[in-house]
Formats: C-alpha cells, structure tokens, sequence
C-alpha cells in the first residue's frame, strides 16, 4: 500500500464507483491523491446493472480492458413485461449504436468496486481501507483537508487544496450544509433478494435487464442476471405504499408483491433464496450545490435518481470523470473557488434531469409505445436518453411531444426538480 502522507494534492472521502474514478483520473494526471474509505473491499452495495455509456468513463481510465477480462455478465439488451406478464420484444442497444459500447455488464458491486478501487492503487492512488474520515477541516469557507481515524490507531489531519465528498448516501458535507433535497415525486422504497437457479435465457438475452411491472401499476421489479447463477430481484414502489403494512415483515410484504406480478412469478418458481432481505427506504434527492471552496460532491454524495434506467453507476462515474476535468483545471489556475469547482455541475444536472423526467413519465403511466408511433422519428432520442447519452441537447426535442402527449391523456403537467437558491 502506499503511505498515507500529512500533505496531498487532493483528498477523496470514500472508494466506491465515482470516488475510485476521480482518484484515478487526477493521479493519472500528476496529484498526488490519498483515498480514505471506512470499509474494508470487497463490501455489498445494491445497483448492479450498467447501461451503455459506463464504457466511456471506464475507457478514461483503463478500467475497461479488466472488465473485458473479467467473468462478469454481458448485457446486450433490456426487456419490459406489462402487468398481464407479457414480455416486450428484446431492446438492444447495438441496434441504435453499433458500437463496442452497446455491449456493458451485470455486475456484483463487491467485485465491481472492489476491482475498481485497486485499479485506483495501480494507478498510484494511496488508499486506505478501514479509514474513519471524522471531519472535513476548513479555514473559514475554505476546506483544507480532513481528519481520519485508521482502525485500531488514534485521529491525525491530512491537509490538501480539494477534499471530494464520494461517500455515498451517508455523505460528510451535504448534511454538514443542511444542502440534501429531498424529490417531491419519487418518493419510493426498494426491497430486494438474491435467487439461486432462477429462470435465465439464453445466448446474447441472458444478462438482459427485465422490468417487471406489477398489477395495478403500483410498483415494479428489477431482475438482473449475475453471475454464479444468482438472479438479483428487487420491487421498488411508494414508500408509503411498499412499507407501511402494520407489522408485516420484509419476506411478507416481498411475497405479497411477487403474486402481483404475473411476468415474474414462472422466473423465480423453483429457484432457492439465497439472501436476506434488504430495504432501502426514500433515497431520491439532490445537493442544492455540487461544489464550494476547497470541495465538491460526487456520485450519490451529490445526488441519487431512482434505479428504474439502471443510471446509477453511469452517474456515479460521469460525475468523477466532469469534477475530476474541473479540479485539474483548477490547479492548473490554482484557483479553488466555489466558482471554479462548479464548474461541471450544470452539464451534469442537465443530464440528470433528463434521465429524471423518463423516470417520472413511466410512473404518471405515459404510453411510450403510443408517444413511439405517434413520434416515431423521436425514437432515437429517446434511445439515447436509455443508453445513457443524456449530457447532450439533442434530447430536449422530446419534451414537448412529451407535454402533448400528457395532456392527451389527462396527465398533469410535468414537475420539474427546482434547486433551491444558495
């Protein structure tokens, strides 16, 4: 492991998916980075699937060509089953964009980010695991560094110009700020399991993603194909709706919502449980602000969008790749003002809006086959907001189609996220 010095370029609060990508990128470019993660890797982390334009933050980095090695499943596609249980045909995505990156992965996050984090270390990253970090320190408004406390070892200061908030949900500076926003519309809950021998197809559908919609439209399920024959098989609904049901428990209310889903019931029939139960409860929200003096936010320590388009890990490493680029920008001015750092943050929420707004669409009950025919030459837009390809405003063409087709079907109109002022 490299040592841990008392004076770095930038310090990177947390070694997941984004955290692991800035930190490379910037010691691939010359800083000298210190990475703190609490956990020792490989640790469980739910959002497992990738959508086609993981490829390019991965390429930046060299990622790749380990994930092209490795033994994880390949996903080609995405199929949706209705509430009756019948199964659209397979969406491909080479079908939209022949290219090497149309074909992603179903991963295992321990094994995913595990990879990811000594792909950091080969690249010069300093990590260290099981790693407190206790505070974020700042002289006035500017943040300076951090204090960490190693296990079994007493709390020492590491000064740096940037510290990178990656920690996740339990992120150090948005609570610190008072800077979470919570969304006003998906407010939903997951619950979730892993199935050993559950029903897989065959030849380039094996490692589709299936949503599943439940009766009554209430709710739906992931199911995603991972390796070692594991199926990994979540329900995600109103919070409201999927967890206050007296005192039921996880297994109750999980068995309750497989009888509603007629296209998932056959798949997992005959299949053995392999897992507890896990729930995540109201986890859609937002930063009012992606940066400040001396630090910024990444990844789900930014900001986390419902897990319906599998954009999770996109985010997470888009938003490194777009800070990373801003602070080598900034040394390179030595300027590491809140004006400098948010630099990337429009960019970035635009394209976290659009992915937003598909999802809100599907739970309002919009008939994407109906806007398709009806704006079949829009088909492709929407593709690319699907693939991932939403840092682009080619896809803005759809909304107004998109606001027509809502009224013709009595929807409201559509609510956008509003940040509030800082």
């Amino acid at each position: 492991m490299n040592p841990i010095t008392q004076q770095v370029d930038v310090v990177v609060v947390g070694g997941g998916p984004s955290g692991s990508t800035a930190a490379t990128i910037l010691a691939q470019n010359g800083l000298k980075v210190a990475l703190f993660e609490r956990d020792h890797f490989p640790r469980f982390h739910i959002g497992e699937s990738m959508i086609p334009n993981t490829f390019y933050p991965m390429q930046r980095t060299g990622l790749l060509q380990k994930m092209k090695n490795s033994h994880f499943v390949k996903k080609y596609s995405v199929q949706f089953i209705d509430q009756y249980g019948r199964l659209s045909e397979p969406f491909y995505f080479w079908e939209h964009k022949p290219h090497e990156s149309s074909q992603t992965w179903q991963v295992r996050r321990s094994e995913f980010d595990h990879l990811a984090l000594n792909h950091a270390r080969e690249n010069g990253v300093a990590v260290q695991e099981g790693t407190r970090v206790l505070e974020v320190l700042f002289e006035g408004e500017q943040a300076v560094g951090v204090r960490v406390q190693p296990e079994g070892s007493s709390p020492y200061e590491v000064r740096s110009k940037v510290v990178i908030d990656a920690s996740g949900q339990s992120t150090l500076i948005i609570d610190r700020f008072g800077l979470r926003q919570w969304d006003p519309l998906l407010k939903k809950a997951a619950l979730w399991t892993y199935w050993k021998g559950a029903y897989r197809d065959t030849g380039k559908d094996e490692g589709a993603t299936i949503v599943i919609q439940t009766q009554g439209k209430k709710g739906w399920f992931w199911y995603i194909p991972l390796h070692d024959d594991i199926v990994s098989v979540g329900v995600v609904a109103d919070g409201e709706y999927l967890l206050k049901r007296g005192n039921k428990d996880p297994e109750t209310i999980y068995f309750e919502e497989v009888a509603k889903a007629p296209g998932l019931q056959p798949r997992i029939r005959g299949a053995t449980r392999c897992d507890i139960f896990r729930i995540q409860k109201e986890y859609s929200y937002r930063a009012k602000k992606a940066a400040g003096n001396g630090w910024c936010l990444i990844g789900d320590a930014f900001g986390f969008l419902d897990p319906l388009y599998s954009s999770g890990l996109l985010m997470a490493m888009t938003s490194a790749s777009m800070a990373a680029d801003t602070i080598l920008e900034a040394f390179a001015r030595q300027d590491f003002s809140e004006a400098q750092l948010r630099k990337w943050e429009k960019t970035y929420v635009q394209g976290m809006d659009r992915v937003r707004r598909l999802v809100c669409e599907y739970y309002d009950g919009l008939s994407f086959g109906r806007f398709v025919r009806k704006y079949p030459h829009l088909k492709g837009a929407v593709t690319d907001v699907l693939i991932g390809d939403v840092f682009k405003d080619d896809v803005d063409v759809l909304w107004g189609p998109m606001d027509e087709m809502r009224r013709e079907q009595g929807l409201p109109p559509y609510e956008p996220f509003v940040a509030a002022a800082v």
